[in-house]
Protein backbone atom coordinates (compact mmCIF):
# COMPACT_ATOMS: atom_id res chain seq x y z
CA UNK A 1 0.00 0.00 0.00
CA UNK A 2 1.45 3.35 -1.04
CA UNK A 3 1.72 6.31 1.35
CA UNK A 4 -0.78 8.15 -0.85
CA UNK A 5 -3.24 5.30 -0.40
CA UNK A 6 -2.83 5.28 3.39
CA UNK A 7 -3.74 8.96 3.65
CA UNK A 8 -6.79 8.49 1.46
CA UNK A 9 -7.97 5.48 3.46
CA UNK A 10 -8.20 7.67 6.55
CA UNK A 11 -10.36 10.11 4.61
CA UNK A 12 -12.67 7.30 3.46
CA UNK A 13 -13.02 6.12 7.05
CA UNK A 14 -14.00 9.63 8.19
CA UNK A 15 -16.56 9.89 5.39
CA UNK A 16 -18.18 6.56 6.24
CA UNK A 17 -18.66 7.74 9.84
CA UNK A 18 -20.73 10.67 8.53
CA UNK A 19 -23.39 8.16 7.45
CA UNK A 20 -23.71 6.85 11.03
CA UNK A 21 -27.16 8.30 11.76
CA UNK A 22 -28.26 8.65 8.15
CA UNK A 23 -28.01 5.52 6.03
CA UNK A 24 -29.97 2.89 8.04
CA UNK A 25 -30.80 0.21 7.08
CA UNK A 26 -28.06 0.52 4.45
CA UNK A 27 -24.44 0.17 5.59
CA UNK A 28 -22.34 3.22 6.43
CA UNK A 29 -19.95 3.62 3.52
CA UNK A 30 -17.50 6.28 2.36
CA UNK A 31 -15.82 6.72 -1.03
CA UNK A 32 -12.93 8.86 -2.30
CA UNK A 33 -11.81 9.02 -5.92
CA UNK A 34 -8.26 10.24 -6.56
CA UNK A 35 -5.82 10.48 -9.44
CA UNK A 36 -2.40 8.80 -9.57
CA UNK A 37 -0.75 11.63 -7.62
CA UNK A 38 -3.24 11.30 -4.77
CA UNK A 39 -5.20 14.44 -5.66
CA UNK A 40 -8.79 14.02 -4.54
CA UNK A 41 -11.17 14.32 -7.48
CA UNK A 42 -14.37 13.53 -5.62
CA UNK A 43 -15.80 12.05 -2.44
CA UNK A 44 -19.11 11.01 -0.90
CA UNK A 45 -20.89 8.85 1.64
CA UNK A 46 -24.12 6.85 1.65
CA UNK A 47 -27.31 8.87 2.00
CA UNK A 48 -30.66 7.90 3.51
CA UNK A 49 -32.36 4.71 2.33
CA UNK A 50 -33.48 5.10 -1.26
CA UNK A 51 -30.87 7.79 -1.85
CA UNK A 52 -27.45 7.47 -3.53
CA UNK A 53 -24.76 5.19 -2.15
CA UNK A 54 -21.24 6.44 -1.45
CA UNK A 55 -19.89 5.65 -4.93
CA UNK A 56 -22.79 7.40 -6.65
CA UNK A 57 -22.36 10.44 -4.41
CA UNK A 58 -18.66 10.58 -5.25
CA UNK A 59 -19.36 10.36 -8.98
CA UNK A 60 -21.91 13.17 -8.63
CA UNK A 61 -19.29 15.19 -6.78
CA UNK A 62 -16.78 14.63 -9.57
CA UNK A 63 -19.29 15.86 -12.13
CA UNK A 64 -20.09 18.92 -10.00
CA UNK A 65 -16.37 19.73 -9.77
CA UNK A 66 -15.88 19.19 -13.49
CA UNK A 67 -13.44 16.33 -12.97
CA UNK A 68 -13.13 13.25 -15.15
CA UNK A 69 -12.45 10.11 -13.13
CA UNK A 70 -11.31 8.00 -16.08
CA UNK A 71 -8.17 6.14 -15.07
CA UNK A 72 -8.55 7.17 -11.41
CA UNK A 73 -8.64 5.05 -8.24
CA UNK A 74 -11.80 4.71 -6.15
CA UNK A 75 -11.34 3.94 -2.45
CA UNK A 76 -14.46 2.42 -0.89
CA UNK A 77 -15.03 1.22 2.68
CA UNK A 78 -17.34 -1.65 1.60
CA UNK A 79 -17.48 -3.74 -1.55
CA UNK A 80 -19.55 -1.93 -4.23
CA UNK A 81 -23.00 -3.46 -4.56
CA UNK A 82 -23.84 -5.52 -7.63
CA UNK A 83 -27.62 -5.83 -7.38
CA UNK A 84 -30.65 -3.68 -8.04
CA UNK A 85 -32.14 -2.75 -4.68
CA UNK A 86 -33.47 0.71 -3.88
CA UNK A 87 -30.76 2.04 -6.21
CA UNK A 88 -28.83 0.69 -9.25
CA UNK A 89 -25.58 -1.30 -8.75
CA UNK A 90 -22.61 0.81 -7.70
CA UNK A 91 -20.12 -1.44 -9.47
CA UNK A 92 -21.85 -0.65 -12.78
CA UNK A 93 -21.55 3.07 -12.08
CA UNK A 94 -17.79 2.72 -11.46
CA UNK A 95 -17.40 0.67 -14.62
CA UNK A 96 -19.29 3.26 -16.67
CA UNK A 97 -17.09 6.00 -15.21
CA UNK A 98 -14.01 4.07 -16.44
CA UNK A 99 -12.04 4.13 -13.20
CA UNK A 100 -8.87 2.07 -13.44
CA UNK A 101 -8.57 0.77 -9.90
CA UNK A 102 -10.78 0.16 -6.87
CA UNK A 103 -9.46 -0.29 -3.32
CA UNK A 104 -12.01 -1.97 -1.02
CA UNK A 105 -11.78 -2.08 2.77
CA UNK A 106 -13.89 -5.21 3.31
CA UNK A 107 -16.28 -7.52 1.49
CA UNK A 108 -20.05 -7.12 1.60
CA UNK A 109 -21.77 -9.91 3.62
CA UNK A 110 -25.05 -9.37 1.77
CA UNK A 111 -25.70 -12.63 -0.14
CA UNK A 112 -26.88 -10.52 -3.08
CA UNK A 113 -23.35 -9.07 -3.30
CA UNK A 114 -20.79 -11.29 -1.49
CA UNK A 115 -18.01 -11.03 -4.07
CA UNK A 116 -20.12 -10.35 -7.13
CA UNK A 117 -19.31 -6.65 -7.04
CA UNK A 118 -15.59 -7.40 -7.10
CA UNK A 119 -16.10 -10.04 -9.79
CA UNK A 120 -17.90 -7.61 -12.08
CA UNK A 121 -15.30 -4.89 -11.62
CA UNK A 122 -12.49 -7.30 -12.49
CA UNK A 123 -14.43 -8.71 -15.44
CA UNK A 124 -14.59 -5.15 -16.78
CA UNK A 125 -10.79 -4.86 -16.61
CA UNK A 126 -10.64 -2.81 -13.40
CA UNK A 127 -7.89 -3.67 -10.92
CA UNK A 128 -9.39 -4.43 -7.51
CA UNK A 129 -7.43 -4.52 -4.27
CA UNK A 130 -9.17 -5.86 -1.17
CA UNK A 131 -7.47 -4.97 2.11
CA UNK A 132 -6.42 -7.76 4.46
CA UNK A 133 -9.26 -8.74 6.85
CA UNK A 134 -7.12 -7.82 9.87
CA UNK A 135 -6.11 -4.40 8.55
CA UNK A 136 -7.20 -1.46 10.73
CA UNK A 137 -9.43 -0.10 7.96
CA UNK A 138 -11.19 -3.43 7.33
CA UNK A 139 -11.80 -3.92 11.05
CA UNK A 140 -13.09 -0.35 11.43
CA UNK A 141 -15.51 -0.78 8.52
CA UNK A 142 -16.94 -3.96 10.01
CA UNK A 143 -17.26 -2.40 13.47
CA UNK A 144 -18.99 0.68 12.08
CA UNK A 145 -21.43 -1.66 10.32
CA UNK A 146 -21.73 -4.26 13.06
CA UNK A 147 -25.53 -4.23 12.86
CA UNK A 148 -25.58 -4.64 9.09
CA UNK A 149 -23.13 -7.56 9.31
CA UNK A 150 -25.25 -9.09 12.09
CA UNK A 151 -28.42 -8.89 10.03
CA UNK A 152 -26.79 -10.29 6.91
CA UNK A 153 -24.96 -13.14 8.65
CA UNK A 154 -27.11 -13.96 11.72
CA UNK A 155 -30.42 -12.61 10.32
CA UNK A 156 -31.03 -10.72 13.58
CA UNK A 157 -30.05 -7.23 14.77
CA UNK A 158 -27.06 -6.38 16.94
CA UNK A 159 -28.66 -5.96 20.38
CA UNK A 160 -27.24 -3.20 22.57
CA UNK A 161 -28.73 -2.92 26.07
CA UNK A 162 -28.48 0.55 27.62
CA UNK A 163 -28.94 1.37 31.31
CA UNK A 164 -28.04 4.15 33.75
CA UNK A 165 -27.29 3.31 37.36
CA UNK A 166 -25.63 4.38 40.56
CA UNK A 167 -22.21 3.03 41.47
CA UNK A 168 -23.91 0.22 43.41
CA UNK A 169 -26.01 -0.77 40.38
CA UNK A 170 -29.37 0.80 41.25
CA UNK A 171 -31.40 2.03 38.26
CA UNK A 172 -34.47 3.20 40.22
CA UNK A 173 -35.44 3.68 43.86
CA UNK A 174 -37.97 1.36 45.48
CA UNK A 175 -40.64 4.02 44.94
CA UNK A 176 -39.88 4.03 41.20
CA UNK A 177 -37.99 7.33 41.03
CA UNK A 178 -35.19 7.15 38.44
CA UNK A 179 -34.91 10.62 36.86
CA UNK A 180 -32.20 11.56 36.80
CA UNK A 181 -29.50 9.26 38.18
CA UNK A 182 -26.91 10.38 35.62
CA UNK A 183 -26.14 13.91 34.45
CA UNK A 184 -27.04 15.86 31.35
CA UNK A 185 -23.87 14.91 29.45
CA UNK A 186 -24.61 11.20 29.89
CA UNK A 187 -28.21 11.66 28.81
CA UNK A 188 -27.10 13.53 25.69
CA UNK A 189 -24.58 10.81 24.92
CA UNK A 190 -27.31 8.20 25.35
CA UNK A 191 -29.41 10.00 22.74
CA UNK A 192 -26.46 9.85 20.34
CA UNK A 193 -26.47 6.06 20.72
CA UNK A 194 -30.23 6.03 20.17
CA UNK A 195 -29.77 8.04 16.99
CA UNK A 196 -27.41 5.50 15.41
CA UNK A 197 -29.81 2.59 16.00
CA UNK A 198 -32.41 1.40 13.52
CA UNK A 199 -34.88 0.86 16.37
CA UNK A 200 -35.31 1.50 20.10
CA UNK A 201 -37.00 -1.21 22.20
CA UNK A 202 -38.70 -0.93 25.56
CA UNK A 203 -41.26 -2.87 27.57
CA UNK A 204 -44.80 -2.15 28.67
CA UNK A 205 -43.61 -1.56 32.25
CA UNK A 206 -41.54 1.43 31.14
CA UNK A 207 -44.40 2.73 28.98
CA UNK A 208 -46.87 2.61 31.87
CA UNK A 209 -44.52 3.93 34.57
CA UNK A 210 -42.62 6.66 32.68
CA UNK A 211 -44.79 7.44 29.61
CA UNK A 212 -41.63 8.12 27.54
CA UNK A 213 -41.51 9.37 23.97
CA UNK A 214 -38.28 7.40 23.31
CA UNK A 215 -37.31 9.60 20.37
CA UNK A 216 -34.01 11.41 19.79
CA UNK A 217 -34.15 14.97 21.11
CA UNK A 218 -30.81 15.91 22.63
CA UNK A 219 -28.67 15.53 19.48
CA UNK A 220 -29.24 16.44 15.86
CA UNK A 221 -30.46 13.56 13.72
CA UNK A 222 -31.75 13.33 10.15
CA UNK A 223 -34.04 10.42 11.06
CA UNK A 224 -35.77 8.95 14.09
CA UNK A 225 -35.24 5.29 14.97
CA UNK A 226 -38.26 3.02 14.84
CA UNK A 227 -39.86 2.05 18.13
CA UNK A 228 -40.47 -1.49 19.41
CA UNK A 229 -42.77 -2.18 22.38
CA UNK A 230 -42.87 -5.56 24.11
CA UNK A 231 -46.44 -5.63 25.40
CA UNK A 232 -47.67 -9.16 25.99
CA UNK A 233 -51.20 -8.19 27.08
CA UNK A 234 -51.71 -5.11 24.87
CA UNK A 235 -51.72 -2.58 27.72
CA UNK A 236 -50.16 0.31 25.78
CA UNK A 237 -52.46 3.35 26.18
CA UNK A 238 -53.58 4.86 22.90
CA UNK A 239 -52.81 8.25 24.51
CA UNK A 240 -49.17 7.38 25.24
CA UNK A 241 -46.55 10.06 24.47
CA UNK A 242 -44.67 7.67 22.20
CA UNK A 243 -47.40 8.22 19.58
CA UNK A 244 -46.79 11.97 19.62
CA UNK A 245 -43.04 11.97 18.86
CA UNK A 246 -42.05 13.60 15.54
CA UNK A 247 -40.90 11.35 12.71
CA UNK A 248 -38.08 13.60 11.34
CA UNK A 249 -37.67 12.68 7.69
CA UNK A 250 -38.07 8.94 7.39
CA UNK A 251 -41.35 7.88 8.95
CA UNK A 252 -40.88 6.27 12.36
CA UNK A 253 -42.61 2.92 12.63
CA UNK A 254 -44.06 1.74 15.95
CA UNK A 255 -44.17 -2.05 16.27
CA UNK A 256 -46.01 -3.53 19.24
CA UNK A 257 -45.29 -7.21 19.88
CA UNK A 258 -47.95 -9.02 21.88
CA UNK A 259 -48.83 -12.54 23.03
CA UNK A 260 -52.57 -12.33 23.70
CA UNK A 261 -55.32 -11.13 21.35
CA UNK A 262 -57.80 -8.33 21.96
CA UNK A 263 -59.54 -7.04 18.84
CA UNK A 264 -60.67 -3.77 20.42
CA UNK A 265 -57.25 -2.92 21.84
CA UNK A 266 -55.55 -3.88 18.58
CA UNK A 267 -57.87 -1.63 16.60
CA UNK A 268 -57.29 1.32 18.97
CA UNK A 269 -53.51 1.01 18.69
CA UNK A 270 -53.61 0.52 14.93
CA UNK A 271 -55.67 3.71 14.72
CA UNK A 272 -52.67 5.49 16.29
CA UNK A 273 -50.42 4.18 13.54
CA UNK A 274 -48.93 1.20 15.37
CA UNK A 275 -48.21 -2.11 13.66
CA UNK A 276 -49.34 -5.05 15.81
CA UNK A 277 -47.25 -8.22 15.68
CA UNK A 278 -48.68 -11.32 17.36
CA UNK A 279 -45.64 -13.19 18.69
CA UNK A 280 -46.75 -15.59 21.45
CA UNK A 281 -44.19 -17.52 23.44
CA UNK A 282 -44.19 -19.49 26.67
CA UNK A 283 -46.36 -18.39 29.62
CA UNK A 284 -48.31 -15.89 27.51
CA UNK A 285 -45.18 -13.78 27.04
CA UNK A 286 -43.74 -12.43 23.82
CA UNK A 287 -41.33 -14.80 22.07
CA UNK A 288 -38.16 -12.66 22.21
CA UNK A 289 -36.01 -14.75 19.81
CA UNK A 290 -38.94 -14.65 17.37
CA UNK A 291 -39.14 -10.89 17.84
CA UNK A 292 -35.46 -10.47 16.92
CA UNK A 293 -35.87 -12.66 13.84
CA UNK A 294 -38.87 -10.58 12.78
CA UNK A 295 -36.93 -7.34 13.29
CA UNK A 296 -34.18 -8.75 11.09
CA UNK A 297 -36.75 -9.26 8.35
CA UNK A 298 -37.84 -5.65 8.90
CA UNK A 299 -34.26 -4.49 8.16
CA UNK A 300 -33.31 -3.54 11.71
CA UNK A 301 -29.52 -3.54 12.00
CA UNK A 302 -28.87 -2.19 15.51
CA UNK A 303 -31.50 -2.59 18.23
CA UNK A 304 -31.12 -0.21 21.18
CA UNK A 305 -32.81 -1.65 24.28
CA UNK A 306 -33.94 0.79 26.99
CA UNK A 307 -36.16 -1.23 29.29
CA UNK A 308 -36.70 -2.06 32.93
CA UNK A 309 -34.90 -4.67 34.99
CA UNK A 310 -37.45 -7.43 34.24
CA UNK A 311 -37.29 -7.21 30.43
CA UNK A 312 -33.53 -6.62 30.58
CA UNK A 313 -33.27 -9.80 32.63
CA UNK A 314 -35.33 -11.73 30.07
CA UNK A 315 -33.05 -10.63 27.23
CA UNK A 316 -29.94 -11.60 29.20
CA UNK A 317 -31.37 -14.86 30.50
CA UNK A 318 -32.22 -15.95 26.95
CA UNK A 319 -28.75 -15.02 25.67
CA UNK A 320 -30.01 -12.34 23.30
CA UNK A 321 -27.83 -9.38 24.34
CA UNK A 322 -24.68 -8.63 22.35
CA UNK A 323 -23.41 -5.54 24.11
CA UNK A 324 -24.11 -3.43 27.20
CA UNK A 325 -23.97 0.35 27.25
CA UNK A 326 -23.90 1.37 30.91
CA UNK A 327 -23.76 4.87 32.37
CA UNK A 328 -22.63 4.86 36.01
CA UNK A 329 -23.15 7.85 38.30
CA UNK A 330 -20.83 8.62 41.24
CA UNK A 331 -23.48 8.01 43.89
CA UNK A 332 -24.81 5.18 46.06
CA UNK A 333 -28.55 4.57 46.27
CA UNK A 334 -28.88 1.43 48.37
CA UNK A 335 -32.09 -0.56 47.87
CA UNK A 336 -33.87 -0.37 44.54
CA UNK A 337 -34.17 -1.93 41.09
CA UNK A 338 -31.03 -3.23 39.40
CA UNK A 339 -29.94 -3.24 35.77
CA UNK A 340 -31.37 -6.71 35.13
CA UNK A 341 -33.36 -9.26 37.11
CA UNK A 342 -32.51 -12.87 36.32
CA UNK A 343 -31.25 -15.95 38.13
CA UNK A 344 -30.65 -17.04 40.83
CA UNK A 345 -27.37 -18.50 39.58
CA UNK A 346 -25.69 -21.55 41.10
CA UNK A 347 -22.12 -20.57 40.23
CA UNK A 348 -20.34 -17.24 39.80
CA UNK A 349 -19.40 -18.19 36.26
CA UNK A 350 -22.98 -18.90 35.19
CA UNK A 351 -23.76 -15.31 34.31
CA UNK A 352 -23.01 -13.69 30.94
CA UNK A 353 -19.26 -13.21 30.58
CA UNK A 354 -18.35 -9.77 29.29
CA UNK A 355 -15.32 -8.07 27.78
CA UNK A 356 -14.79 -4.37 28.42
CA UNK A 357 -14.57 -2.41 25.20
CA UNK A 358 -14.18 1.07 26.64
CA UNK A 359 -14.59 2.97 29.91
CA UNK A 360 -14.82 6.72 29.40
CA UNK A 361 -15.83 9.72 31.49
CA UNK A 362 -18.93 11.50 30.18
CA UNK A 363 -19.47 14.61 32.22
CA UNK A 364 -19.56 13.57 35.86
CA UNK A 365 -20.42 9.96 34.99
CA UNK A 366 -18.71 6.94 33.43
CA UNK A 367 -19.75 5.25 30.19
CA UNK A 368 -18.93 1.55 30.05
CA UNK A 369 -19.21 -0.38 26.81
CA UNK A 370 -18.97 -4.11 27.46
CA UNK A 371 -19.46 -6.86 24.90
CA UNK A 372 -20.75 -10.35 25.69
CA UNK A 373 -17.91 -12.72 24.95
CA UNK A 374 -18.28 -14.61 21.69
CA UNK A 375 -21.22 -12.58 20.41
CA UNK A 376 -19.10 -10.80 17.80
CA UNK A 377 -17.37 -13.85 16.32
CA UNK A 378 -19.44 -13.48 13.15
CA UNK A 379 -17.80 -10.09 12.62
CA UNK A 380 -14.39 -11.70 12.21
CA UNK A 381 -15.45 -14.37 9.75
CA UNK A 382 -14.00 -13.84 6.31
CA UNK A 383 -16.75 -12.71 3.90
CA UNK A 384 -17.03 -14.83 0.76
CA UNK A 385 -15.83 -11.92 -1.33
CA UNK A 386 -12.54 -11.77 0.56
CA UNK A 387 -11.48 -15.10 -0.92
CA UNK A 388 -11.10 -13.10 -4.14
CA UNK A 389 -8.34 -10.93 -2.68
CA UNK A 390 -5.08 -10.95 -4.60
Amino acid sequence: MRQIDTELLHRVQALSAQALRLSNPNPRVGCVIADASGRVLAEGYTQKAGGPHAEAMALRDAQARGHSVEGATAYVSLEPCSHHGRTPPCCDALIAARVARVVVFTGDPNPLVAGQGIDRLRAAGIAVELLAPDSPQARASRELNIGFFSRMIRHTPWVRLKAASSLDGVTALENGVSQWITGEAARTDGHAWRARACAVLTGIGTVLEDDPSLDVRLVETPRQPHLVIVDSRLQTPSTARLFQAPAHGLSRQIWIYHATRDAAREAALQAQGATLVHMPGANNKVDLPGLLADLGRREVNELHVEAGHKLNGSFLREGLVDELLLYVAPTLLGRGAGVAHFGPLEQLGDGPQLRFGSIDPVGQDLRILARVQGRDLFLHQTPASETLRK
